[in-house]
């Protein structure tokens, strides 16, 4: 069945556009075959390209790819035409996590890690992963696959894998009853106690069981907080602006 996606409240500037997304997906999923295709009008358009990336009032539209509690590898195809949520392929098997994820999880659209630029020393110099922004998204509802929601940022974690700076924005639902509550990373241990520490120690030990090293951080394994958050969104989206003009080098992914 198609889903309309969910429109934030007091839908501001933006968001007339994400209430007439689609969703559908096709194939079986569990299966190399299942892909989620996004359309708007009946006509076909790319997550990752197509949706804002700002939802108003200084909020960002979030494209969710794991619901939480799920364990199947979900991402978008940042390489196919219009980019579909994929189930991700390791060894020629779709790949699932080892445990559940306890979180929402998936990307800002319009945002790009440039794996050409090297990270400042406080992330060990590392280069950008090549993907877009990643959201941990930490609110008490599950967000359906390929969901659209309007998220408040609240803090950030520089997670260094294989040498690659893989950013991990922690953010909240808009819509959460706890959301106006919660405006700063500090604030997130009052309401939901453990859970930045939870973050990143998912993050870091989630590869272990393949026999892959813990995950490192940055700055000091800190978490960021707000204001360094949406530093690194409008980095991520200069430098998507930088590969969609041509002034970045994009490599084989795919741009309409």
């Amino acid at each position: 069945g198609t889903t309309q996606s969910g429109v934030a409240c007091k839908a501001a500037l933006g968001q007339a556009v994400v209430a007439s997304v689609v969703c559908k997906p096709q194939g079986e999923l569990g299966t190399e075959e299942f892909k989620m295709d996004f359309s708007e009008a009946d006509k076909p358009i790319s997550p990752w390209h197509n949706i804002p990336l700002e939802a108003g009032n200084g909020l960002y539209n979030m494209v969710t790819e794991i619901p939480k509690m799920t364990k199947a590898k979900m991402e978008i195809d940042t390489k196919a035409d219009f980019n579909p949520i994929k189930q991700d392929m390791k060894k020629g098997k779709v790949r699932y996590y080892h445990g559940p994820i306890f979180w929402n999880y998936g990307c800002l659209p319009q945002t790009w890690e440039d794996p050409n630029i090297k990270g400042d020393d406080n992330v060990g110099g590392a280069f950008g992963d090549n993907d877009p922004l990643d959201v941990v998204e930490i609110g008490s509802a599950t967000l359906e696959m390929g969901s659209i929601t309007a998220v408040k940022p609240l803090g950030v974690l520089s997670m260094i894998d294989d040498g690659e700076l893989d950013w991990k924005l922690i953010a909240i639902n808009a819509n959460d009853p706890k959301a106006s509550e919660i405006n700063d990373v500090e604030d997130i241990e009052k309401h939901y106690p453990g859970t930045v520490s939870g973050i990143r120690e998912w993050f870091r030990w989630y590869k272990t069981p393949d026999d892959k090293p813990v995950n490192g951080f940055g700055h000091g394994e800190k978490a960021l907080g707000k204001a360094d958050a949406v530093k690194v969104i409008e980095e991520t989206h200069k430098h998507y602006k930088d590969m969609m003009s041509g002034a970045a080098d994009k490599g084989k992914l795919w741009t309409p």
